[in-house]
């Protein structure tokens, strides 16, 4: 295994089937849970920013060696999506001083909304997703991440209104 096709899949776990999106996506959150509490949200961004470039290069470098446009085993934008989705999680957890995890509620949304909005691929996803190459493969997930935080954080927002109404 070629070190890009190792990244385009996450060491293999893209061969999991049924699901492999969903698969990433579970194994996002205990890898985003370390991030968070080894550095906190400044760790959780750089290391966003670091997978979403290093699946850039991983998923050119797979175009380059011939097959399918956007494979089922590539998972490493379902990484990138999923940990942008949870970036409110770990931005609450940092300004409330509470622990992440005892933001589970935003665990949940985030990634409910994320699996949701990867699959359905509505307006802006669906059209990042027929853009040819790279751009395709990452950004569709990089907006379903995108739309997954702002679902979360309106969420939040209304349970917090909730409880205090």
């Amino acid at each position: 295994m070629t070190l890009a096709r190792a990244i385009a899949t996450l060491f293999g776990l893209g061969y999991l089937r049924p699901g492999p999106g969903t698969w990433a996506s579970l194994a996002a959150l205990p890898l985003f849970w370390a991030l968070h509490v080894l550095g906190g949200f400044p760790a959780v961004v750089v290391a966003t920013l670091a997978v979403t470039a290093l699946g850039w290069w991983a998923v050119v470098a797979e175009a380059r060696a011939g097959g399918p446009q956007d494979p089922p085993e590539i998972v490493v934008d379902e990484l990138a999506g999923q940990w942008l989705a949870l970036w409110p999680v770990s931005a609450g957890a940092m300004v409330s001083g509470a622990a992440a995890l005892d933001l589970w509620p935003g665990w949940i949304a985030g990634f409910v909304l994320f699996r949701a909005f990867d699959i359905l691929k509505p307006g802006p996803v669906g059209w990042a997703d027929r853009r040819p190459g790279a751009t395709g493969v990452m950004l569709d997930d990089l907006l379903a991440g995108l739309f997954a935080a702002l679902g979360t954080v309106a969420l939040a927002a209304l349970f917090h209104l909730w409880l205090m109404g």
